[in-house]
């Protein structure tokens, strides 16, 4: 297996405004995003060695309710809170070790600038949405994976 980045976007939140935003929470359809996310990735029979979120409200509990079907629990990385890059990216896929599969919980516009990046693409994260990148050599990667959250659930059944 090459080394595999996944990008779970945290799921719908409570709106602006509703409390600091490092404190906003998943709404009842967040909820029901995140847990899809994890039975969907399961299904996809995909294992991680690693899950890190951004220590968020909304996307520690994203992570955590996705983890529930999957093997791990969520380790916060604090720069995916704000400001996660191309960089930030490689650095954790080097110290997690050669031929894993990593899963990152976070934010945008931070994932979609870090998904372009390393592989060309301009893609549409959704909230609750997936995206996979295969890294291949000299900071260089392939997208192999992008859902909506209606097709996680389809997915997740």
């Amino acid at each position: 297996m090459a080394q595999q980045l996944w990008f779970l976007r945290h799921g719908e939140a409570e709106p602006h405004g509703a409390r600091p935003d490092e404190q906003r929470r998943l709404t009842e359809r967040g909820e029901t995003q995140s847990r899809a996310a994890g039975v969907a990735l399961a299904a996809l029979e995909l294992t991680f060695q690693l899950v890190a979120t951004s220590p968020r409200v909304r996307s520690l509990d994203t992570a955590r309710l996705a983890c529930e079907l999957l093997d791990g629990e969520p380790v916060v990385h604090e720069p995916l809170s704000s400001g996660f890059d191309a960089d930030d990216a490689i650095e954790l896929v080097h110290a997690a070790g050669l031929d894993k599969r990593l899963l990152v919980v976070g934010h945008n516009p931070d994932f979609e600038q870090v998904v372009h990046d390393l592989t060309g693409a301009r893609i549409d994260l959704k909230k609750g949405g997936i995206a996979g990148v295969r890294l291949l050599a000299s900071r260089r990667g392939e997208l192999i994976a992008l859902m909506r959250p209606r097709e996680i659930a389809r997915i997740a059944g």
